[in-house]
């Protein structure tokens, strides 16, 4: 190993274990105490539920766990949205789990907690997935109310879905744990099968202070919608248990009886092992990613080895598009390119700028994959489409159009790893979150933004700087530095995968070793969707 290559892995490992931190924290939930209490009342907590639920041993890709992450700190924040969930596998079926985390406020419904709902449940339908709610809520927010209530993608907006994944026949369970109210009392009624424990879970619309408000009727809650009154009088539920355990113990039973799921029959043959060990991907990229690196040993990394094809090798040299493996599956891969070249002209770095070649040739390529139901890869490291007279008068706005006309048309399902830059249309055009990828996650090393921090920086300093001017204020070289520095932090903040996983721009920070396993999971899930459109493009310019 060179000594470069050594010092990548230290500084990507290191970005990993930073990530890890944060996220041991994240699964404390709403703290110990809160834990203590569930403990107290015979309740597990989310994550234990979860743990319980899936099966051993196979994978289980947790989705949002940074939703809400330094978010609402004058509510005293919201650990992952208030919500633990992702894919599993439950009796051998691959399902979206989403269990509610009653330490963090009760369980109650933030505006992140409405969002990664509603991302779960987009999961479960474009996949045809079975979804699996662990119910343990107090309902909406209140001092959030009017951010989670009344708009279209806001708490109604689930309700909606649970009608629209019955229609489309999708499983939906419900296993009522703790407390389910109000709007929410509607979720595990929606569901097709409904579970109650004992003690522990409720069902009503209005709890035993609000009747009382209400009507002026005493009323305690179990008497007032427990598992008896369900089970016993109102028929609302199916089922109840004296313990959480023996109550997901029987949500096993129901999946394991699962009629066999209709398949998109996407092209998989036996894994073979990446060429490169997937450790090796750790010393790809320098600290900070400021120097060119090699997409191509990236790709050996999670590739199986001797499988990958290049499309047009020798043109559009800033993205590489090629037909590869990766655990079996067939995949198309489209990735930005940052190594430098000799050509005639001399040297060049390949940043990862899209310039009208590279667009035409991954629009081509996309069109391609779409044409023989391949499922398409992503790998952005981005900044950009070219600027300038040369290119502008090349028709670099012409050709990116094309391609994002190709990605947002494309009906074979997307799978989105952002693992450098992704800066303003280069997001768009490789298929990031607004181009409905089925899955998006980023590396720690991910920067999200219209542009580059430096150049950002220095434009909104310029607009400040001339906007004091404008008032007759004079502003010193010191003063400028500081307000370029105050910027330049907020913005760089505001860059940091961080800050994207916790809005849900990207479904999860991964590990890069992992990222192999999180691709084929993936289109192991888009498998089950058998219903692929015919792909059209409508107008564009050629």
């Amino acid at each position: 190993m060179s000594n470069d290559f050594n010092k990548n892995e230290d500084a990507l490992k290191l970005a990993w274990s930073q990530v890890r931190q944060k996220l041991e924290k994240i699964y404390e939930g709403g703290g110990t105490k809160a834990a203590q209490k569930q403990k107290e009342k015979n309740k597990l907590t989310a994550r234990e539920r979860i743990d319980y639920l899936v099966d051993e041993g196979k994978p289980f890709v947790e989705i949002g766990a940074f939703a809400g992450y330094e978010m609402y700190p004058e509510h005293g924040g919201c650990p992952a949205g208030g919500t633990v969930s992702g894919i599993g596998y439950v009796s051998g079926r691959q399902c979206i789990i989403v269990a509610n985390d009653q330490t963090v406020k009760a369980g109650a419904w933030f505006p992140i907690t409405g969002k990664k709902n509603l991302r779960m449940q987009e999961m479960a339908m474009e996949n045809r997935l079975p979804i699996i709610y662990i119910v343990d809520s107090a309902g909406v927010y209140l001092p959030m109310q009017d951010e989670i209530f009344p708009d279209k993608e806001h708490f109604g907006r689930i309700f909606r879905n649970n009608a629209r994944m019955s229609a489309m026949g999708i499983t939906q369970i419900a296993a009522v744990t703790g407390a389910c109210v109000a709007g929410g009392a509607y979720l595990p009624i929606m569901s097709d099968e409904t579970l109650m424990v004992e003690g522990n879970g409720s069902i009503y619309l209005a709890g035993p202070y609000l009747v009382k408000a209400a009507i002026g009727e005493d009323i305690d809650s179990e008497t007032l919608g427990g598992a008896a009154t369900h089970t016993e009088i109102s028929g609302i539920a199916d089922y109840k248990f004296k313990t959480e355990q023996e109550c997901l113990d029987h949500v096993k039973k129901i999946m394991g009886k699962l009629g066999p799921a209709s398949l998109a029959g996407f092209n998989r043959i036996a894994a073979k092992a990446p060429k490169s060990n997937k450790g090796e991907i750790f010393g790809i990229m320098s600290e900070g990613n400021t120097k060119p690196y090699d997409m191509l040993q990236l790709i050996d990394c999670i590739a199986d080895a001797d499988s990958f094809d290049q499309f047009k090798e020798d043109y559009g040299k800033t993205i590489i598009c090629g037909y590869a493996r990766v655990d079996g599956w067939a995949v198309g891969i489209v990735a930005n390119q940052r190594l430098i070249v000799k050509s005639k002209k001399g040297e060049m770095q390949l940043g990862g700028v899209i310039y009208n070649d590279s667009a035409d040739k991954a629009a081509r390529f996309i069109m391609n994959c779409n044409q023989k139901k391949i499922p398409l890869v992503f790998l952005q490291d981005v900044t950009g489409f070219m600027v300038g007279s040369r290119s502008e008068h090349s028709g670099i706005i012409k050709d990116g159009a094309k391609l994002v006309n190709a990605v947002a048309n494309s009906v074979v399902p997307k799978i989105t790893i952002i693992v450098g830059n992704s800066y303003g249309a280069g997001n768009y055009a490789m298929c990031g979150k607004a181009y409905d990828p089925r899955f998006i996650y980023a590396w720690p090393t991910a920067k999200i933004a219209v542009m580059g921090g430096e150049q950002a920086a220095k434009t909104m300093l310029q607009i400040q700087v001339a906007g004091m001017k404008a008032k007759g204020e004079v502003v010193t070289p010191e003063e400028e530095k500081a307000i370029l520095d105050k910027i330049t932090e907020n913005y760089t903040r505001q860059t940091k995968p961080f800050y994207a996983a916790a809005r849900l721009w990207v479904d999860a920070i991964i590990d890069p070793a992992e990222t192999r396993r999180v691709i084929s999971e993936g289109i192991a899930a888009a498998n089950h969707n058998p219903e692929i459109p015919e792909f059209k493009t409508g107008v564009f310019q050629v």
